[in-house]
């Protein structure tokens, strides 16, 4: 890839590469590497998709954060999860969107969730050089949220925050978010403290950020930093609650520009997924009615006719089968939409 890029900059001249995509996003950094343009450090943004790595790293800065440790079978899993003690969070090294990310109470649901983990299915292009692909971390409690963030020549400025809907306990499916143009998260000293000497120990230097939290009652506890734009339709509730097209900041910074952060509007946008209730459903058919609340900005259908879904944990993310974005000037009237589309959508199995 970085070959063919030099090939084509000799003849055009690139200007900035960007990415979105969570696997993808380490081979870019060779690229931008090879033309030496921002986010051209593959060691950096392997630290971000290696979550040992990145706790490694957060550790040795005094960064607040859960305590982990990186595992190969279950027998280490179990003799971790005593040293740290119960409840534990059992997760892959090294994937996105809580896929194989379940909570273990006590030994024996260690034991049941870890054939759950171990059986995602790592790509290809994921390949580590530990042999511990698992980390058991210590389970910290409280509201967990999502900051992304556009970083400019080492000065991190906070974007827009996400509130995490999880749901489908023990495991860690995220069934929407909520993003508010004037949370007070935005100025919140500490937050703003801890996000930034995060990206100064994992030596972020210019990029788009999506970086994950868990406000507990000792502070921020950082869960982990992506090296690239929020998944789950984040960035457009970014864009409905505050104006800014984190698409053209992520690539102005890519390009080495000052983004355009400037607020044109501020309220509420929510996003939620829809699931079957039964394993291995096939959609007969599947919709919304004609007619729902003015403030729904979008009502999707993903399941086509003679497709088969799960729910969680058969259904890790992908067994969303519609979603429904909305907006408000309150959280409240943004949840009284997504609640009235939720109740409208209508799916049949075969």
């Amino acid at each position: 890839m970085a070959k063919v890029a030099e090939e084509l900059n000799a003849r055009t001249r690139v200007s900035g590469v960007l990415c979105w995509d969570e696997v993808r996003i380490h081979p870019t950094a060779y690229v931008a590497e090879a033309l030496g343009l921002p986010g051209g450090d593959p060691s950096v943004l392997w630290r971000l998709r290696d979550k040992g790595q990145c706790r490694v790293a957060l550790a040795a800065a005094g960064v607040p954060q859960p305590a982990s440790a990186p595992v190969s079978d279950l027998t280490g899993a179990l003799t971790a999860a005593e040293r740290i003690g119960y409840p534990v969070i059992l997760k892959p090294r090294g994937l996105g969107a809580s896929l194989g990310v379940i909570k273990a109470d006590d030994p024996g649901a260690l034991r049941d969730g870890f054939s759950f983990t171990s059986s995602i299915e790592v790509p290809p292009s994921v390949v580590y050089n530990s042999p511990e692909p698992y980390l058991v971390e210590e389970c910290v409690t409280g509201e967990e949220i999502s900051v992304d963030a556009v970083v400019c020549d080492g000065v991190v400025s906070p974007v827009f925050v996400a509130r995490k809907v999880v749901g489908y306990p023990p495991y860690a499916e995220e069934v929407g978010h909520f993003v508010d143009g004037a949370d007070p998260l935005l100025a919140d000293p500490e937050l703003r403290r801890v996000l930034s000497d995060t990206h100064a120990a994992l030596g972020v230097r210019d990029g788009w950020t999506h970086s994950e939290f868990m406000l507990t009652d000792t502070g921020p506890k950082l869960i982990e930093v992506n090296g690239r734009l929020g998944g789950d339709l984040i960035p457009r509730l970014g864009q409905l609650a505050t104006g800014i097209d984190p698409g053209l900041a992520a690539a102005s910074v890519a390009c080495g520009r000052e983004p355009d952060l400037r607020m044109t509007r501020s309220q509420v946008a929510g996003v939620r997924f829809l699931y079957v209730d039964k394993d291995d459903t096939e959609i007969a058919s599947a919709g919304f009615p004609n007619r729902l609340p003015d403030a729904v900005d979008e009502a999707v259908t993903l399941a086509a006719p003679g497709a088969v879904f799960s729910p969680p944990p058969k259904g890790t993310v992908w067994g969303r089968i519609a979603y429904v974005v909305a907006t408000g000037t309150s959280r409240e009237r943004c949840l009284a939409a997504l609640d009235a589309a939720e109740t409208a959508f209508a799916y049949s199995a075969r």
